[in-house]
């Protein structure tokens, strides 16, 4: 029988790359001069250091530009903690990957409300989905693709016959 996994996976080795070309974009503007603003990776967490407040969206528009150009959705993006004081301003921000309990019982229950013949299980941090014909996969990859309501990318793998 035809399996597929759906999967929320970030690439790493991309990120990378992005934020490379973020911090070489920001230290030759003109308007970061003198600012020692830089992009650091620890985990998944960006952390974004500048001057001001103004400056820490502006380097977020330039990660969402490379984050784009390299493949990421920024759909994996969230801000947090913004730390803003007299002469320096810090914001992190989280990549989320996985799929957590409340996304996968919502793609689950869209699988089941479909109405097509397949079988989808919730094993973690993926879903295996199996049915009787390679075509009712591929229109459910379809259907999941047209969501517009997900909080996180998705990505099939596994595609077996």
């Amino acid at each position: 029988m035809p399996t597929f996994d759906i999967v929320s996976e970030l690439d790493k080795h991309e990120l990378q790359n992005a934020l490379d070309q973020a911090n070489k974009e920001v230290t030759t503007r003109y308007d970061f001069k003198g600012t020692d603003s830089a992009f650091e990776l620890k985990g998944t967490t960006v952390t974004m250091k500048t001057q001001s407040d103004f400056q820490l969206d502006q380097m977020f528009d330039i990660l969402v530009q490379k984050a784009n150009r390299r493949g990421i959705d920024i759909k994996c993006m969230e801000r947090k903690n913004t730390d803003v004081q007299l002469k320096t301003a810090k914001e992190d921000i989280e990549m989320k990957e996985g799929l957590d309990a409340p996304l996968a019982k919502k793609i689950i229950k869209a699988i089941k409300d479909s109405k097509l013949k397949v079988q989808a299980a919730n094993q973690g941090d993926s879903i295996r989905v199996t049915g009787k014909k390679r075509d009712d996969l591929q229109q459910v990859m379809q259907m999941l693709k047209g969501m517009e309501d997900l909080e996180l990318p998705l990505q099939f793998n596994n595609f077996r016959d």
